[in-house]
């Protein structure tokens, strides 16, 4: 347990256990800065985190494209982004976890630096707030120890929005400065960040 104003330490977290059902195309392989995109967040993460992470399910694990990383494995099925969350949580639980999913290529270090200047013992979760409805962006974000028992409890009652579970635990946004967290969901999803990375994206 952390003595009173300590803040525990940062973890990172690289969400790479989805099914990319509507990429038709592993999200984690896709390269858009010359390299997988797992492997593009994982470095990003290594430059502001004591120890880096892989989420995966059981039956990615020796995946070429996440194999060679250290990896948390998800302990809840078919539930999404929070089932990482939670299994990171489970494995490491003296952490705070700074949470990317691997399908978002345009954040950059500055963005991280501002979410890690943010923390607050008192506050369980730090994230940015959408500019596109202003709602919590909660797949770039930090969840303290202190969320633990809010994921866990989300998951038993079948709430497993990660998105709702920010809003419930009402703590203060993040502006953003610059709309980076823009997903890559789809096929047009890519070719628009492509063009919006220019000349150092590689398909």
């Amino acid at each position: 347990m952390n003595h009173a104003g300590e803040l525990a330490p940062l973890y990172g977290l690289v969400l790479a256990g989805g099914s990319s059902t509507r990429m038709r195309r592993d999200k984690a392989a896709l390269e858009l800065h010359g390299r997988p995109q797992l492997a593009w967040g994982y470095a990003l993460l290594t430059r502001h985190c004591e120890q880096v992470f892989v989420s995966v399910r059981a039956d990615q694990r020796t995946e070429a494209v996440r194999a060679g990383f250290p990896q948390v494995v998800d302990i809840h099925e078919g539930i999404g982004p929070i089932a990482g969350i939670a299994a990171a949580q489970v494995a490491h639980p003296h952490a705070a976890w700074l949470v990317l999913a691997c399908d978002l290529p345009f954040v950059d270090d500055e963005m991280l630096a501002r979410l890690i200047a943010g923390r607050r013992g008192d506050q369980p979760v730090m994230a940015y707030r959408s500019t596109s409805d202003g709602l919590p962006e909660p797949l770039c974000a930090i969840f303290e120890p202190a969320s633990a028992p809010m994921v866990r409890e989300s998951i038993a009652a079948g709430r497993n929005c990660p998105r709702k579970l920010v809003i419930a635990s009402g703590v203060p946004l993040i502006e953003q400065t610059a709309p980076l967290l823009g997903n890559v969901n789809t096929p047009e999803d890519l070719a628009a960040a492509h063009r919006r990375l220019g000349s150092e994206c590689h398909s």
